[in-house]
């Protein structure tokens, strides 16, 4: 249980030891600061601890904000400080340089005081319209009370727990209704992870709709999917609105994302294929071309952690996208035109339930790749603009999105070359275009190992060029289309469904790759990536694969590919944020691709 310690003079008729003990806190109160070190010392280290000023005045949700959120060490708001148990002997040092320190005090309130001494990064988190002070004189404390009764304590807390950045159709069409959602669920207890795993069935049931091919589940499944986003917003905002963040929180978040929406392009190529339309190259090439747009913004992101003109704007597309931003209506139209997970859920269960599975693959490839187009060219003329400073942490987020395998390894230790988008770009659209033009040959074979060359010519050096980010999407685009295409061309009764899975797992060890970067985990265990070979050399297996066996051969090997990769990454991946949660790793709440 949380313990706070309350600091000076009691003030009659306040209500801030209530407000604590309604956070959760173990009141305790201290008269000067040798007793609150004491207090301080007795207070289990495991344990979140908080020294609040007794005089305090403010809203409930300010101190909510300010004591009780777990993604941070150490917080404060004016008259309140709190440490978790990582930032406990942070706290700790100051409060004892404060008990031993002599002379006339600067600053009235033990625990600004303490805050101030602080030699670590404290979090300041924005209050907004909120109050909170330490009144001096009773003249203070009532104003201070006045203002506090002037704003509307919950209003605030209900906007604040909708992201400051969303996408047309979520700001305007399920936020204004979500929040209250996300309040009824915190007031009954439940939790964002919950929360999620309501999405997702809420999903594999509209693709189960999806599934059976007829007009009514067609309907069925887009009402559905829309209420899994209506849920899948509400957690988000459950979290914010309730302070409940995790490190398994964020993952199952992200990664039940697309989860859901891949399921869904399978339930439909289903559903299709019931009514004697086969669209799974459609399903799998919009994951693909989906999959590889959040490559783009991952690496991009990735790239530019640590570098001060990311966020200077100092390039020509920077000030002219800023200029853009300024006319007011230009800012949802460019929101909305990169199709991001609001607009582009909407639109698929618009088109599911009114028309058919393949107009809705074709407006959907459509569409995301005009948004893949702009957003990639934006990205591109920012890096060329400017001139970037890639930290050693970009690097290594870059090389770890890379996903090379053991043949790379073994290739970079002879080459050392420069240009390595160039050699990506190149290696990938060899053996892609190898495959669509020749298919299952001895020459494909040959492009397939020439990639291999490639891509180890490609990472020889370290990737801190200004457009070296876009390896690991190159990369992404070489393996996936490749086995796209092969099963594509082998005409083969359960081929392309096979494809899909294969895929579907590689992605989801590629996302998992990048949920715990941000999470400041490292990646996967480089015993992982050796295990199922690298993208390097999972290419190359699919390629001697489909040479060497018959087309229905092809197919079954295609299958064991993908439950081999699937178990391994699962096995791991599960074990490994099981067992972060479990240890106490810093909680996270990454907001992801906007709504």
């Amino acid at each position: 249980m949380p313990t706070a310690i309350l600091t000076g003079q009691p003030v009659p008729g306040s209500s801030i030891e209530g407000d604590l003990r309604s956070l959760g806190f173990e009141v305790r109160i201290a008269a000067d600061p040798a007793e609150t070190e004491t207090l301080l010392a007795q207070v289990p280290g495991d344990q979140r601890v908080a020294v609040v000023d007794a005089r305090f005045v403010g809203h409930l949700h300010a101190l909510r904000l300010g004591l009780t959120d777990p993604r941070f060490p150490l917080a404060a708001i004016p008259g309140a400080v709190t440490a978790q148990p990582a930032g406990r002997q942070a706290l700790t040092r100051a409060l004892a340089r404060e008990t031993s320190a002599q002379g006339t005090l600067l600053v009235d309130s033990l625990a600004d005081r303490i805050t101030g001494t602080l030699d670590t990064d404290v979090h300041r988190p924005e209050l907004g319209s909120l109050v909170a002070v330490v009144p001096a004189d009773p003249q203070a404390r009532n104003e201070a009370r006045q203002a506090v009764a002037a704003v509307d304590d919950e209003a605030v807390r209900l906007k604040s727990a909708v992201k400051s950045r969303d996408g047309f159709f979520t700001t305007h069409f399920i936020s204004p209704y979500s929040r209250y959602i996300a309040r009824w669920c915190a007031r009954r207890g439940l939790t964002p992870n919950q929360v999620t795993t309501a999405s997702l069935l809420t999903a594999l049931i509209a693709a189960g709709c999806a599934a059976t091919g007829t007009r009514g589940g067609f309907v069925a499944a887009g009402v559905l999917l829309i209420a899994s986003f209506v849920l899948d917003c509400t957690d988000g905002q459950l979290a914010r609105y309730s302070l409940q963040y995790s490190t398994l929180g964020a993952w199952l978040d992200a990664t039940f994302d697309r989860a859901k929406e891949y399921a869904y392009y399978a339930g439909l190529a289903l559903g299709a294929a019931r009514g004697g339309d086969d669209v799974w190259a459609l399903a799998l090439g919009a994951m693909i071309l989906q999959t590889c747009r959040h490559v783009v913004d991952f690496s991009f992101n990735e790239a530019n952690v640590g570098d001060p003109s990311a966020t200077a704007n100092t390039s020509p597309t920077a000030a002219f996208s800023d200029k853009l931003d300024s006319v007011g209506w230009t800012v949802w139209v460019r929101r909305m035109i990169v199709l991001p997970i609001g607009e582009r859920w909407a639109l698929i269960a618009v088109l599911t339930a009114v028309t058919t599975p393949r107009i809705t693959f074709y407006v959907l490839l459509i569409g995301c790749a005009f948004a893949a187009s702009y957003t990639t060219a934006g990205r591109v003329l920012r890096s060329l603009n400017r001139k970037a400073v890639r930290t050693d942490r970009a690097e290594r987020a870059l090389a770890d999105l890379a996903d090379s395998g053991p043949l790379v390894e073994l290739l970079t230790r002879k080459a050392r070359v420069a240009a390595a988008p160039l050699w990506a770009a190149v290696g990938g659209l060899l053996v892609v275009t190898s495959a669509a033009l020749l298919g299952a040959t001895w020459p494909t074979l040959l492009a397939a190992l020439a990639y291999v060359a490639f891509s180890a010519a490609a990472v020889s050096r370290t990737l801190k060029g200004a457009l070296d980010w876009l390896v690991p999407p190159f990369f992404r685009a070489a393996e996936y289309g490749t086995v796209l295409i092969l099963a594509a061309e082998s005409e083969v009764n359960g081929a392309l469904p096979a494809a899909f899975g294969l895929v579907a797992a590689v992605a989801y060890h590629h996302y998992d790759t990048v949920y715990r970067i941000r999470g400041d985990a490292g990646a996967p265990p480089h015993w992982l990536v050796r295990a199922i070979g690298g993208h390097e050399g999972r290419t190359l297996v699919v390629v001697v694969l489909a040479v060497v066996l018959t087309a229905a051969q092809f197919t079954v090997a295609l299958t064991v590919l993908a439950v081999a990769v699937a178990l391994l990454v699962l096995l791991e991946s599960i074990r490994f944020w099981v067992s972060a949660h479990r240890q106490g790793a810093p909680a996270v709440h990454d907001e992801g691709e906007p709504a």
